[in-house]
């Protein structure tokens, strides 16, 4: 015989229990004035023969015919309205959980605009609330004796993570804006979401997202991407390379060590000409294609390379310092004098247009001065 229930009333220690029946199997006797405590985070929902007869709030309720008017009709006289009868009673937690978590099991596949298509991962945190008792209850816990977050918590990740994939194609175009897109995709994602809970008897309270993540490989290609553009000029950044990699092979210990660091010094030493050419020509050029003169007071010398070994020459000289080969004297304008890089089509000083080439594209080496002339 089920026990006569005189005083009910529910205590959540574990703080995860949503939903919590009295008896927890079953159904108990309950009788006319019995007393049904309700604390401040809980409603308490009464049922009597798979009905919901009334939802009560915080407080000490006698059980009376006056608060459950329908219990009256249910209950027999035979012994003055006071026999025991068969009852539930539901507790819900009013209370907001927190420590809900969503993201993808899966990775979702995004077409992006300018990496074509991109799997992305996404996750993050929600907490909720009941709004309405009697709704959740015929939605989601049924005859259930109780029902904690964990019951509710996979269902309700697979609701967030399916508004995602909608939303992103509706507001993305490509990951790499995704960081000013973080508060409005929760924003967004938040109202789509809160409607879908709302059918529950459930209140969204917040959503967060706590990143959207493209896979390493992708990662890595963003880094590369971003690294190419915080280098700007490529020659120079290789030169800085070699510079640090000779001194890296310089205080590396050990014969293994040296070895190896003579075989990168040399590799690198047979490179630094051309890189170092290559910087220093950047530099040495005018506005015009013609060699920038040397600034007043400086140290700066306007170079060519060698056409041999690539180093660079001071210009005026006759043959290259490193390898001895012949230098052809620059061409110099006509009108100012300024000197000329071949192929040139105006002068970068007074812009003047050279005189034409000979048909045989040759130039001519001046006996006196030793300058060439077309």
């Amino acid at each position: 015989m089920a026990a006569l229930l005189e005083v009910i009333q529910h205590f959540d220690d574990s703080g995860a229990e949503i939903v919590h029946r009295e008896p927890p199997t079953g159904s108990a006797d309950i009788k006319l004035g019995a007393q049904l405590i309700v604390q401040d985070n809980q409603w308490a929902v009464f049922y009597r023969d798979g009905r919901a007869l009334d939802t009560f709030t915080s407080g000490r309720h006698t059980l009376t015919t006056l608060n459950l008017p329908l219990l009256g009709k249910l209950v027999g006289l035979p012994f003055g309205g006071k026999s025991p009868f068969q009852a539930q009673v539901y507790f819900i937690s009013r209370q907001t959980f927190t420590d809900m978590k969503w993201g993808t099991k899966e990775p979702i596949t995004f077409r992006d605009s300018e990496l074509t298509m991109v799997r992305l991962r996404a996750f993050g945190r929600f907490s909720m609330r009941v709004a309405d008792p009697q709704i959740f209850l015929h939605q989601l816990v049924g005859t259930k004796g109780r029902y904690t977050t964990q019951a509710i918590e996979d269902f309700l990740r697979d609701v967030c993570v399916a508004r995602l994939n909608d939303l992103l194609g509706e507001t993305l175009k490509t990951i790499l804006d995704l960081p000013r897109y973080y508060d409005e995709l929760a924003g967004g994602l938040k109202g789509r979401v809160a409607d879908d809970f709302g059918k529950y008897g459930l209140e969204l309270v917040d959503f967060l997202i706590g990143a959207i993540t493209p896979p390493e490989e992708v990662q890595k290609m963003i880094d590369e991407r971003a690294g190419m553009g915080a280098i700007g000029d490529m020659q120079r950044y290789m030169a800085f390379k070699a510079a640090r990699g000779i001194e890296a092979a310089a205080n590396n210990p050990g014969e293994a060590g040296n070895a190896a660091g003579l075989g990168l010094g040399a590799g690198i030493g047979m490179m630094m000409p051309g890189m170092i050419a290559g910087a220093m020509g950047a530099q040495g050029r005018g506005p015009g294609g013609g060699f920038a003169p040397a600034p007043a007071g400086g140290s700066g010398v306007a170079t060519t390379p060698c056409p041999k070994c690539q180093s660079a020459v001071p210009v005026g000289m006759k043959f290259c310092g490193t390898c001895g080969t012949a230098m052809a004297a620059a061409a110099t304008c006509s009108k100012c004098q300024t000197p000329l890089t071949p192929g040139s089509k105006f002068c970068g000083n007074c812009g003047r247009k050279p005189r034409p080439a000979p048909s045989n594209g040759s130039w001519v080496r001046c006996r006196n001065s030793g300058a060439t002339h077309p």
